[in-house]
């Protein structure tokens, strides 16, 4: 019985100490950070080193280099979610990611649905579209974001590099 209230006193006492020590990090985390508007939850604070993938960017930072116009953009399958990249990440088709031949893995891209005029801004993290009449695969969600038809499984899109 005694062994017993001591692992449970253990045990108590380590589950608090983890949970102060995540609420430090992330009020560390909050002080250095930056604000960042995420599509889901409305703002949140991330630290300036973070990468921030659940965003859309309303002002580019850097300048924007056109690399095509008029081309063809299509989405992943979902039977790819969880599957490492070319890149060695895990693909997430929630992600604003996109498949591209040339431009290295990290790039950022700015893609205009030309029929609507929206865009998103994307990072190349993978190789593809394999399919020759297609120039950039977007995930899912980045696709649906500024798609005019969801039906649809393409459409016509500008490609600009964004470069800092």
């Amino acid at each position: 019985m005694k062994k017993s209230i001591t692992l449970l006193f253990l045990f108590i006492t380590v589950f608090f100490a983890h949970a102060q020590n995540s609420a430090k990090s992330k009020t560390v985390s909050t002080a250095k950070g930056n604000l960042a508007k995420d599509t889901v939850k409305g703002f949140a604070f991330v630290a300036k080193n973070q990468v921030v993938r659940d965003t859309i960017q309303d002002e580019v930072v850097g300048k924007l280099k056109v690399y095509k116009k008029s081309v063809h953009a299509s989405y992943y399958a979902d039977k790819f979610n969880g599957k490492r990249t070319a890149s060695g990440i895990k693909f997430n088709n929630n992600d604003y990611t996109a498949a591209h031949k040339k431009f290295p893995f990290g790039t950022k891209l700015r893609i205009t649905n030309e029929a609507n005029g929206k865009s998103v801004i994307v990072e190349v993290v993978d190789r593809g579209p394999f399919v020759r009449s297609r120039e950039i695969d977007l995930t899912k969600r980045a696709f649906m974001e500024i798609a005019r038809n969801r039906g649809a499984g393409s459409m016509i899109v500008t490609i600009e590099e964004i470069i800092k």
